[in-house]
């Protein structure tokens, strides 16, 4: 192997490994802000669910969003630095509804995460309808993935 090629991936390799050092310690110094029962906010944008270990996003993309914008918007999302961001589950975002609970904007979730419409959007899809979860009552409904009127997004993440 040429001298030339060896130092070039020396010079990539100590650059990656300084890249993903800075990622990652600014991730791990993310301070926190607030506990609400199980929740922990970040100032980072993030919140962590330990009964889960889920990360959330601290709020939704915050307008009207159909199906397929609302996975591109979680695949880019880049949320306290993190890059493995995704659609949750009906389950996971159902998880989150809580009846004795009034949060931003009157719904029922804690007041660590801001939605600000009722219904976001969940990656559970059969042919052209996926499922969004309603916060004003708990409530599953599959909706045409075209559909965005009142849709939004809140982006997760496995935890810590």
């Amino acid at each position: 192997m040429k001298k030339t090629t060896l130092g070039t991936m020396v010079v990539i390799a100590v650059w990656a490994i300084l890249v993903g050092t800075f990622i990652a310690a600014k991730c791990a110094t993310a301070g926190e802000t607030g506990r609400d029962g199980r929740f922990i906010a970040y100032d980072n944008g993030t919140v962590l669910d330990t009964s889960s270990n889920l990360m959330w996003a601290a709020k939704d993309n915050g307008s009207d969003i159909n199906w397929t914008n609302a996975k591109s918007y979680c695949q880019n999302y880049r949320g306290g630095g993190y890059t493995d961001w995704r659609m949750p589950t009906q389950v996971e975002l159902g998880n989150l509804y809580d009846d004795s609970v009034k949060g931003h904007n009157g719904y029922n979730l804690t007041t660590l995460i801001t939605l600000t419409a009722c219904c976001p959007w969940t990656s559970d899809a059969i042919r052209s309808n996926a499922t969004r979860v309603n916060f004003t009552n708990g409530g599953r409904r599959m909706t045409p993935q075209s559909a965005d009127s009142g849709a939004r997004i809140l982006p997760v993440r496995s935890g810590k």
